[in-house]
């Protein structure tokens, strides 16, 4: 027997196994879930794409879903300054930032920043993705989905190119903060 999730559908109209509404899910704080999440460590990530100008955002819900064909997902809010370009976009940048990069991250993650302006050091790359210098690694991925996940959706790309010879150590969110890898 296999289960099937409707990740668009609000928590409190959750089932229990049963199939009837289950009240208790319904209440579940979503504090207590952000509280949860902050104690997972994730990996850093820049995600950009190019509309009327280029946008991007701070990512720390990046997954590599398969090696063949070479998937990814992450996650962005419909309400992010980003969602609109990306709901056009055909290809996204996803860059993987190093220890060295808290102040990029900072910046792609503060709402109203001139995220491409100094001292972002950024060039237009395939596909006309920005592609942004200095990160530890970076992909160009063809968007295959947006799947509906409540006030989130859930981007499917296929990475087309890529380079993962950059310098540096990942950058890693926890706990609120962005911290490095301890030797």
């Amino acid at each position: 027997m296999t289960a099937s999730t409707d990740l668009g559908r609000p928590s409190h109209l959750a089932a229990s196994r049963s199939g009837a509404p289950d009240l208790a899910e319904a209440a579940f704080d979503s504090t207590v879930f952000r509280s949860v999440f902050r104690r997972h460590a994730a990996g850093v990530a820049v995600i950009t794409a190019a509309g009327a100008g280029p946008v991007g955002f701070t990512a720390t819900s990046l997954t590599s879903v398969a090696a063949e064909p070479p998937l990814l997902s992450f996650g962005i809010s419909t309400g992010s300054s980003s969602w609109p370009t990306l709901t056009e976009a055909t290809h996204v940048g996803v860059h993987i930032l190093g220890e060295h990069q808290e102040e990029l991250a900072a910046t792609f993650a503060r709402s109203g920043a001139d995220r491409f302006g100094r001292p972002t050091s950024w060039r237009t790359g395939p596909h006309g993705v920005p592609v942004l210098d200095g990160v530890s690694a970076w992909l160009v991925c063809r968007i295959a989905a947006r799947v509906p996940a409540g006030d989130h959706r859930i981007v499917v790309a296929e990475a087309v190119a890529g380079d993962p010879e950059g310098p540096g150590r990942p950058l890693l969110y926890h706990e609120g903060r962005f911290n490095a890898l301890r030797h």
